[in-house]
C-alpha cells in the first residue's frame, strides 16, 4: 500500500489539445479516491498517467515516496481492473488469478495459498475450476478483481469496472468492492461517471470537468457544500434544484422570492446567510437558490421533523404537475420561478397531478450561487 500525490499534472497532446490543466490531488495510504465526471473530462487520462500508460506533460506523480513519471508501468507496483474483464477464456478462474504470479516466478505452493486466500476474500472459492464462459458478468468482474488482489500491489486502479453490468449487479459489486477495501485496507483510485458509485464508495471524491478538478473532498462535504453549480448538479440523485430569483433584505434578514402561478412568496433565509452575506454587500440582487429535493417536502412531514434551531421551513401552496413513486418516497414535480422543481415527499402525502398540496421549503441547507460565475457564495 502507498499514498498517492499528484502535483500540478498537465497533459498536452502534440496537436495542442490540453486534456489536463494542472491537477493537484493527495490521498493517504489506504484511502479510496474516486475520479468522477462526464465523458471527456480527463478522468481516464489521469488514471492512465498514474498507471504509466500515458506520459506526463508537466508536473509529477508520486506513489509513496517515489516519483514515477519516468518509471515503466511494470515497475510501479500497481494493479489495474478494466471495464472489460480481460480474462483468458481458455484458462480456469484459478489459472487466471495465478497467471501473473507464475510470470513473477512465485513458487507453486505459494501461488495456491494466494489464490485460495483471494478466492475466500471475494467469496468465489466454488468458482475456481470454472472457465470464464461459464461465469456471469459479476463473477467475471470478481475474477478480474481477484487477479489484481493476488499481486498485492501498492495501488489499485479501477477504470469504470461496473459499467458493463446490469443495475442489480452494479449494486452487488459496489458492495463487494467496498468490502474488499475494508478487508484489505488498500489504496484505490477508481474512475466512474456514476455519481452514486462515487458517493457510496469513496473516502475522497475529485469532481472533474474539462480537465480541471472542480472540487475535492469527502462525499458528504461535496454533497452538502458544493463549490459551484456543476458540482451541485452532478452529485446527488435526483439532482439539486436551481431556482433563479431575487435576494431581498427583510426584517433585518434576507429572503428569497419564490414565484408559483403568478403568486410570489418570500422565503426567509436562516440567520447564518444574513451574517455572512449582508456584511459582504450581497443583498438586493439576482441569485440562484440551490436546494435538494429532500429539503422540499410535504408540509405534514416537515412539521413532524425535529428542528435543531429556531429556523422553521416555509409552507407554500402549489399545483402538482407530475409524481414518481419510488417506494419509500414519492417524487413530486411542480414549477417555481419558471423551473421544474423536484420535491421528495411521503408517499401518502403526495397529491395527484393537477391537485394542490402544501410543500415546505427548508432553506437551512440551501446553497446560493452567483448567476454569472455559477460559484457558491
Amino acid at each position: 500500500m502507498a499514498s498517492l500525490s499528484i502535483r500540478n499534472v498537465r497533459k498536452v497532446y502534440p496537436n495542442g489539445a490540453e486534456i489536463l490543466k494542472g491537477i493537484d490531488l493527495e490521498i493517504e495510504d489506504g484511502q479510496f479516491l474516486i475520479l468522477v465526471g462526464g465523458s471527456g473530462c480527463g478522468k481516464s487520462t489521469l488514471l492512465n498517467m498514474i498507471a504509466g500508460l500515458e506520459t506526463v506533460s508537466d508536473g509529477s506523480i508520486h506513489i509513496g515516496d517515489r516519483c514515477v513519471n519516468d518509471i515503466p508501468p511494470k515497475s510501479r507496483d500497481i494493479a489495474m481492473v478494466f471495464q472489460s474483464y480481460a480474462l483468458y477464456p481458455t484458462m480456469t478462474v484459478r489459472e487466471n488469478i495465478s497467471f501473473g504470479l507464475g510470470i513473477r516466478k512465485v513458487p507453486k505452493d505459494e501461488q495456491k495459498k494466494i489464490v485460495d486466500r483471494v478466492a475466500e476474500t471475494l467469496q468465489m472459492t466454488h468458482l475456481l475450476d470454472r472457465k470464464p464462459a461459464l461465469l456471469s458478468g459479476g463473477q467475471r468482474q470478481r475474477v478480474a478483481m481477484g487477479r489484481a488482489i493476488a499481486r498485492n500491489p501498492a495501488l489499485f486502479l479501477f477504470d469504470e469496472p461496473l459499467s458493463n453490468l446490469d443495475a442489480k449487479l452494479r449494486v452487488e459489486m459496489r458492495a463487494e468492492i467496498k468490502l474488499m477495501h475494508q478487508r484489505l485496507g488498500t489504496t484505490i483510485v477508481y474512475v466512474t461517471h456514476d455519481q452514486i458509485e462515487a458517493m457510496t464508495l469513496g473516502d475522497k471524491i475529485a469532481v472533474m470537468k474539462d480537465g480541471v478538478v472542480q472540487q475535492f473532498g469527502s462525499p458528504q462535504d461535496i454533497y452538502d457544500e458544493p463549490a459551484n453549480m456543476f458540482v451541485a448538479g452532478f452529485i446527488g440523485s435526483p439532482s439539486m434544484n436551481f431556482l433563479r430569483g431575487k435576494l431581498l433584505k427583510q426584517d433585518g434578514g434576507l429572503s428569497f422570492t419564490l414565484e408559483h402561478k403568478g403568486k410570489t412568496t418570500l422565503l426567509p433565509l436562516p440567520a447564518s446567510f444574513s451574517t455572512t452575506l449582508i456584511p459582504m454587500g450581497q443583498i438586493e440582487r439576482d441569485i440562484i437558490l440551490g436546494i435538494r429535493p429532500e429539503h422540499i417536502t410535504d408540509a405534514i412531514s416537515a412539521r413532524r421533523a425535529e428542528t435543531t434551531d429556531s429556523y422553521q421551513p416555509t409552507e407554500v401552496e402549489c399545483t402538482v404537475e407530475l409524481t414518481e413513486p419510488t417506494g419509500p418516497d414519492t417524487l413530486v414535480f411542480s414549477w417555481f420561478n419558471q423551473a421544474r422543481a423536484t420535491c421528495r415527499t411521503h408517499p401518502r402525502a403526495a397529491a395527484t397531478p393537477g391537485e394542490q398540496m402544501k410543500l415546505a421549503f427548508d432553506l437551512s441547507k440551501a446553497v446560493l450561487f452567483d448567476p454569472t460565475t455559477e460559484q457558491r457564495l
